[in-house]
């Protein structure tokens, strides 16, 4: 065993799809509830930012089977009523906040893993983002 390669943990990576490749990419990671997903992402926005207005998204896979979706265009105000959080975040990272919102609400009604698990995996990959502090005191 060499310790110096197999203790050191990789940094997940995220991986823009690609327009030609968009259709499948809910389907493959949400199934049947891929527009309940979706459409709890926006709504979600929708509610963190009021600016927000609607817009193209980018999707990404994550290199621990994870998935997000975000915003083009930003930066966002955010504000979260429930926790008192309010500062300014990049798409990517308001985008993460919304699918980490919509993840978890839709675990509680849809009663398989799918969700919880794409909500830890993509939770695992916003603790290391350069705005994690702000992800986290939003989602907290």
């Amino acid at each position: 065993m060499n310790a110096s390669t197999d203790l050191v943990p990789q940094k997940l990576a995220a991986r823009h799809v690609p327009d030609d490749q968009r259709i499948d990419t809910l389907p493959r990671h949400f199934g049947r509830y891929m527009m309940r997903v979706e459409d709890a992402v926006y709504m979600f926005m929708r509610d963190l930012a009021q600016a927000y207005q609607g817009g193209y998204w980018r999707f990404y896979e994550l290199s621990n089977g994870g998935f997000y979706m975000a915003p083009q265009l930003g930066p966002f105000d955010i504000q979260v009523d429930g926790n008192g959080y309010a500062g300014q975040m990049s798409a990517d990272a308001a985008g993460i906040t919304a699918c980490l919102f919509a993840f978890s609400h839709l675990s509680f009604q849809i009663q398989n893993d799918v969700l919880g698990r794409h909500y830890y995996e993509l939770r695992d990959f916003a603790l290391e983002h350069a705005e994690a502090r702000a992800i986290m005191a939003a989602i907290d």
